[in-house]
């Protein structure tokens, strides 16, 4: 019997020219029949530190004040049995050569996200992909992301991968996760140590994972799955 799921997408660092060497793309999923109770029970996580139900969720907001709430919502996703992640991690975008290979920065993109996202999809399920709104090229994206991924499984009927839609992260809670973990994998590899409450929430990341969130994890961990992509330049 298939089952319909529903996967959450953020991304770190994506831009061509930000001056910021590693980027992260991430993805939060869940069966779509179980996504209203994990939004609910986050809330309710929410409320249990004090803060509205509607707060946002973002890595950048992880303080000293907050660092029991969000270790919370760590544990709250290892302890879920219906919540899996799946990341890719690129450790230095300044070793791109886009110019050899003959394309864009956008189409290495698109790339790059089909691949985070091809281990996820299997052939007798349906899926819903949900992106965090980044900027006013996002309808665009999506569009060509959703034909790409599509292409790839010869679902020409989209039928598996059924939709690809832009979302507002501050009202989607698995967004707003997706949002959390990749921060922590980014804040790692760009060996930041600066912010206690944030090496406090990798530490609890990194001991439910045991995973380092440096290195690719096996290649079929479900819970916390996590490619490192390096760039073919790297190795010349």
């Amino acid at each position: 019997m298939s089952t319909i799921y529903n996967i959450y997408c953020d991304e770190s660092c994506h831009l061509e020219n930000d001056h910021l060497g590693v980027m992260v793309l991430g993805a939060v999923w869940c069966p779509k029949d179980a996504a209203r109770e994990i939004a609910e029970r986050i809330r309710e996580i929410k409320v249990k530190h004090g803060l509205n139900r509607y707060f946002e969720v973002k890595w950048t907001k992880v303080s000293k004040g907050q660092s029991d709430f969000y270790i919370d919502l760590v544990d709250y996703f290892f302890d879920c049995t219906d919540l899996y992640f799946r990341g890719l991690l690129i450790p230095d975008k300044s070793l791109l050569d886009h110019q050899s290979h003959n394309q864009s920065h956008d189409n290495w993109y698109y790339k790059m996200y089909f691949t985070m996202l091809k281990q996820i999809f299997r052939p007798h399920d349906q899926y819903h992909v949900y992106m965090d709104t980044k900027d006013t090229q996002g309808a665009r994206k999506i569009e060509k992301l959703h034909e790409v991924l599509c292409n790839d499984k010869y679902d020409f009927s989209r039928s598996i991968i059924q939709k690809v839609q832009l979302v507002h992260s501050r009202e989607v809670e698995q967004v707003q996760l997706a949002d959390l973990l990749i921060g922590a994998v980014g804040y790692v590899n760009r060996n930041l140590k600066t912010n206690p409450a944030k090496l406090a929430v990798i530490e609890r990341i990194q001991k439910r994972s045991r995973y380092s969130l440096r290195c690719s994890t096996l290649w079929k961990e479900e819970k916390f799955n996590l490619l490192r992509w390096v760039a073919s330049e790297a190795a010349l």
